[in-house]
This record gives structure tokens, sequence and C-alpha cells, in this order.
């Protein structure tokens, strides 16, 4: 046996070895035939197969192929994919801190991250990267991953960039120091009126739980006493940082989750006297894109009676996934237990069908009018748990919101929707922003004094359609007068977030929300 197959029968056979514990020892045999198995097979395939092998491909595929086998989330990744699974969780990086897109094939600097590299050396908004350490940057063949693995890297790191900007001839050289860059999690918070605070949560990473304290504090001190708190498409995160979130709004005691697998005893969570929202209104935004931590956060609040559940059915993950590290820190992220909110439901959705039907839920979901009525969701009584006040609510596939809201496509035009896939307006956004940036920051001094003030006028508004026509969509008088109020409502939005930040954005889409109305309407109530 060669030193290679050898090598991976030693692994095999040791991985097999350190999960015996626990088995019995038939058990065990098969586990020791079955790695003796597929180490013969691999080095057969080596020695007599007619044309030369990558073994270690065929290992991973095969680790992938027996993973598939088992459930959609339990999943091999290797050491560059747990690394970019794991990057956005842990709530920060190590790289330049600038928030940037891609722009007519250009790395267009939206914004430096305040107080990081990119800032300290002079980068601004607006500033064009068209070379890395000697590399060109622009040109089709440049993507996100590839400026990634450019920009980032090990803190204290130097990395040479240069830089167009407006008004300046010649391109302009920066050395920048590589340093820990956080990232956020809470993307918006602000007060909606004198009483209803807003707070978006994209995810929950290792730091949501204090960026939601710190943003909920903000608002308390602002006279909040009601909260809507937005889950839309909120794919979650850490199972602890949803049970410390959930906690927030719960009194001392009482159940959040519990989590329970064949090699998994029962495991409960409960909350304790620490909340700093148990008392207040609530209301919690879902839709088909909030899953797994989400599902725990609204479930555990709607079977206590906590706050409204508003939104449309969410995507339905109860299975709870344990990394398991490799020796070459690629990992297996395996199903260990299932999770069940504090009526004793599972909401994870069935996946007998395989993979691929699984994740074309979204598409069937519209297919069979889901997203529009709520009255073509049925759920079998087999299926039915009861909340702390006897209201009924279902497991088996989801979330159900206590208030069902459709998804309304009534403006959303052909014409709309193709400016949407080619996301023309983000693009026009930061090309206007770029060009005009010193003219709108001394006109509009804060981001109140925009959304109060800043209108589309016919100028920016020709510019956008003869833009827009450039990119290949021609304009249609019919379509936008159909659309007009989300095409010109985005379009702000997105001049607005290029020229302060993120949150800026959602104050002024969120009013088009039929979600965000429908929980002003109740909290008001």
């Amino acid at each position: 046996m060669n030193n290679v197959f050898k090598n991976i029968y030693v692994i095999l056979l040791c991985s097999t070895l350190s999960l015996i514990s626990g088995t019995t020892y038939a058990q065990a045999q098969e586990l020791k035939e079955n790695a003796s198995k597929y180490a013969t097979t691999l080095q057969l395939v080596n020695l007599f197969y007619t044309d030369s092998v990558d073994s270690q491909h065929l290992t991973e595929v095969a680790i992938k192929s027996l993973l598939e086998e088992l459930d959609p989330h339990s999943v091999y990744m290797d050491p560059q994919e747990t690394k970019e699974a794991n990057e956005p969780l842990a709530g920060n990086f190590e790289g330049i801190g600038v928030q940037y897109q891609m722009l007519e094939d250009t790395i267009t600097v939206i914004s430096p991250v305040s107080g990081g590299p990119s800032e300290k050396v002079g980068i601004m908004p607006g500033d064009k990267i068209v070379e890395i350490d000697g590399e060109n940057a622009t040109g089709e063949s440049i993507t996100t991953s590839w400026v990634q693995k450019r920009l980032r890297g090990p803190k204290d790191s130097e990395v040479t960039v240069k830089v167009v900007r407006s008004g300046i001839n010649e391109l302009l050289d920066f050395t920048i120091v590589r340093d820990v860059i956080p990232l956020y999690s809470v993307d918006a918070h602000y007060m909606v009126n004198e009483e209803i605070g807003y707070i978006k949560l994209s995810k929950f990473a290792r730091t949501s739980v204090d960026e939601f304290d710190a943003a909920l504090q903000a608002l308390q001190e602002q006279g909040m006493t009601k909260l809507i708190f937005d889950l839309r498409n909120n794919s979650g995160g850490y199972l602890d940082v949803a049970i410390s979130l959930s906690d927030e709004f719960l009194s001392n005691d009482k159940l959040i989750v519990y989590t329970e697998g064949r090699s998994y005893p029962k495991q409960v969570a409960k909350a304790t006297e620490e909340g700093d929202f148990e008392n207040g209104d609530i209301v919690v935004l879902i839709n088909e894109g909030s899953a797994s931590a989400s599902e725990i956060v609204s479930g555990a609040i709607q079977d206590w009676d906590r706050g409204k559940i508003v939104g449309r059915r969410s995507f339905g993950k109860g299975l709870v996934q344990r990394p398991f590290k490799l020796a070459d820190s690629s990992e297996i992220r395996l199903t260990v237990a299932r999770y069940f909110t504090p009526s004793g439901r599972c909401i994870q959705k069935p996946y007998d069908n395989g993979n691929e039907d699984y994740f074309n839920d979204l598409a069937n979901r519209l297919k069979h009018g889901e997203l529009d009525n709520a009255d073509s969701i049925s759920f079998p009584d087999s299926l039915k748990y009861y909340t702390s006040s006897g209201r009924v609510v279902y497991g088996g596939g989801g979330i159900m919101p206590d208030v069902f809201v459709p998804l309304d496509t009534t403006d959303m035009s052909d014409y709309y929707k193709k400016l949407n896939i080619k996301a023309v307006a983000a693009k026009f956004a930061m090309q206007y922003v770029n060009d005009n940036r010193n003219k709108l920051t001394k006109k509009y001094k804060s981001s109140d004094k925009f959304i109060e003030d800043f209108t589309l006028t016919d100028e920016i508004l020709s510019q956008f359609f003869e833009y827009a026509n450039e990119q290949g969509v021609e304009y249609d008088e019919e379509g936008y007068n159909t659309s007009k109020s989300i095409i010109d409502t985005q379009l702000k939005a997105f001049i607005g977030r290029d020229l302060f930040d993120i949150a800026i954005f959602y104050r002024i889409i969120n009013p088009l929300s039929d979600e965000f109305n429908v929980a002003i309407d109740l909290l008001t109530e």
C-alpha cells in the first residue's frame, strides 16, 4: 500500500475507532470493515484505473454523496468553504475594511469602515480600485471571490492598491495594513413614531446579542415601548444566540426551545431573569426566507402568546447541526438533533423527496398559491398544538404567522422585474452618488434631512432611464407607471444608502411593505 493510501486508511480507521465509544461490538466491527472497504476501493482505483485520479477529490465526493443520503442540511465543506461559511457569523474578519460593489466590472468603494485601515490611509467613497498588489483588478473575470482573496488577509499584513478618484487625473497609490474588521448583524434600528421602535436583524451571529441590546437601549432611551422585530429573510445562525435573544422577551423559567436526537438526550433551554424587553408589545416579521434560529425566536414568542407573528410561513428548518473538524481543517456539519418549540412543535418541513425538491420548496409554494392566499395551506390535525392561551398552532413545516400577509405583486410590472433582475436601481444610485457626492453631502447634512427633502427630479429620472437602456432594459412607460411607487422609492432608498448607511435604506423602503404597515396597525391598536 503506497503512502498516500496508507495515510488515508489510518485516518479513516482512527476516525472510526474514535467514534466507537458507546456502540455495540457488532457496530464497531461494522464501522471498521466499512472504513477498510472504502480505503481498499480507493487504492484499487489509484493502482488500476485507466487514467490518473485525484484521490483527495474522490474522497470529498464520496463524503458529500454519503451526507446527501441523510438530509439536506448535513454537509461537507472544504477548508476554504468552511472559512467562508464561518466568517459572517464570527462577527469579524481580517482585511482592509471597505464596503464595495462591482460596478461596470470595477471595484467601487461604497464606504470605508469607520476607523478601519482603509479610512485611516484616505480611501474615500466612490474610489475605484483598479489594481491590487500589482495585479489588474478590472474586467469581467474579476469576481467577488477574487477580490476577497486579495483584499482580505492576516492582521498586520500589507496590501497595495491603485485607485481612480473622480476629479484627479493620475492614479492614487495606497499601502493598507490589514486589521480586524467588525461585521454587523443589526442592519437598522430607528423609531417609527413616538412609541414604536424597529430593529432589523440579518443573521444570528456571535455579536448579535450585544448589537441587539445596544439597539434596544438606544430606542428605549428615545421612548420606545413597542417593538417591530424584523426577521424576514434571516436564514439563522447560532442556536445559543437564538436562545439568548428569545430570553430578552420571555420572563424567568419559560421554556424557549428543546433539542433531542438519537445520540443526544433531550436538552432544554429556558429563559432567565435577565430579559431587557419582557413587557413591551412586540410584533415579529417573518417570511419564507426566515429559517432556523429565526424560527426558534418566533416559535417561542408565538407559543407563549408573547407577541404577534406577522408575514408568511417561514422556511421550515428544525434540524440542529454540529460541526466536526477534520484533520485538514475541512468540516462536516452533521445533523445530530431536532429542535422543538415550547408547545412541542418540530417545524422541520419534509425532505423525503430528495434535496432538489426540498430546496425548490419556495418555487412550489409560489406555484400552489401559498404566498398569495393563506387558505391554500393545509395542516393535518396530527400536527395541531396549542399555545399557552390555548390557541391552535401547527408543526410540520415552518412557523405559520398569526396574521398572514400575502405577497403583493400588483405593482410589479415586467419592466420593474427586468430592472430588479439586473440591479439597475442599485447600480445607478451608486454612480449617481459618486458623481454628485460633494453636492449631496453639502445639501443633506443628515439622514433625516435627506429623507425629508430629497426628491427624484425629472433630470434624475431621465438619467436613470438612459442608464437602464444602457444596461439592456428598454424604457416602458406603461410598466414604469404601474411600478412608479416602488421604483422611485427603491431608487431614493439606494441613493440614501450610498450617501449614508444601510439603516436609511430601511427607513425609506419599509413604508412600502404590507407586513410593516400591518405591524404598525397591530401595535397601534
